[in-house]
């Protein structure tokens, strides 16, 4: 069974940068896309952005032009690239992958901003 696995995450600074990734255990090449999502504290979840089987990229509001997505087909791994943190980036992040109907989702990796 296909699984995905979420690392990078950590404690950083506010104004630093963090990259996470998300790595398929199946070749991530035929999947229709890969997203970032992420849960606040106390919050309903959030989308952060998604990267199609051809490599086009869209973004939530909460990203405002500081995160980038990226993957990489040969090392089957989708990649989160966070710039500029803000306490308010503080979250669980957690990866998708859409295949058909229902997407598969991983674990999540904890990301805590501080002043």
């Amino acid at each position: 069974q296909m699984r995905l696995v979420e690392s990078g995450g950590g404690l950083v600074q506010a104004g630093g940068s963090l990259r996470l990734s998300c790595a398929s255990s199946s070749s991530i090449f035929s999947f229709k896309s890969m997203g970032w999502y992420r849960q606040p504290p106390g919050k309903q979840r959030e989308f952060v952005g998604r990267i199609t089987a051809g490599g086009a990229t869209d973004y939530g509001d909460v990203v405002m032009g500081r995160f980038t997505i990226s993957k990489d087909n040969r090392r089957n791994t989708m990649y989160l690239q966070m710039n500029n943190l803000t306490l308010e980036d503080t979250a669980v992040y957690s990866c998708n992958a859409v295949l058909g109907i229902t997407p598969i989702w991983g674990q999540g990796t904890q990301v805590t901003v501080s002043v």
